[in-house]
């Protein structure tokens, strides 16, 4: 996290306000559970992506781990990059070990799974798209509109988690149902919407 898209997260998630986000990162920070949470870096130190690479792959499985460390890059004009990004101290320190209050351990526990989540794999969908050409029916079908119509869905599976594992994001899951290239369907019920 940057300075700012914490903010932005943690009201998205828990509506706290800039200034209190703010006031929980300081606890944090004093208490050394967080890097210095004024910054505008994306920058990640070597020994934070080594010690996350070892935990990753000791709790969760090598295939959680993409092979390679993730580094970002700020892309902002002008930003202070002389800290790193805001991060746990140490990955290891997950949000069940700590004794925080609750606005804590809110916050704490959206840093850590971000940072986690930032250098696991990715998550892995199987996506469908089926296009039904159609031509309008009878009924319906009026002098020089014979034309044909392409409907379309699309739909997607999750088929490995990767960072979802750990940082939930909203996806829905839609499986269609098994069709054969120029596949003749039958129509049950046309529906305009």
């Amino acid at each position: 996290f940057t300075t700012s898209t914490l903010q932005q997260t943690a009201w998205q998630k828990f509506r706290f306000s800039a200034k209190l986000t703010m006031r929980i990162a300081q606890q944090l920070y004093e208490t050394g559970k967080i890097t210095y949470h004024r910054t505008d870096s994306l920058n990640l130190s070597n020994l934070s992506l080594f010690a996350t690479k070892k935990f990753i792959v000791k709790n969760y499985g090598k295939e959680y781990w993409p092979s390679f460390l993730r580094k970002y890059k700020t892309k902002t004009k002008g930003a202070q990059e002389a800290h790193e990004a805001i991060r746990p101290t140490y990955p290891d320190k997950t949000p069940d070990k700590l004794k925080l209050d609750s606005q804590q351990a809110k916050l704490y526990d959206l840093i850590w799974r971000r940072f986690i989540a930032c250098q696991m794999s990715q998550a892995v969908f199987d996506a469908t798209t089926i296009d039904i050409s159609a031509k309008n029916p009878a009924p319906y079908r009026t002098e020089g509109s014979g034309a044909w119509y392409t409907f379309r869905t699309t739909g997607q599976v999750l088929k490995f988690d990767g960072f979802l594992k750990i940082y939930q994001m909203k996806f829905e899951e839609i499986e269609l149902p098994a069709l054969e290239k120029n596949e003749t369907l039958e129509l049950i019920k046309l529906i305009p919407s």
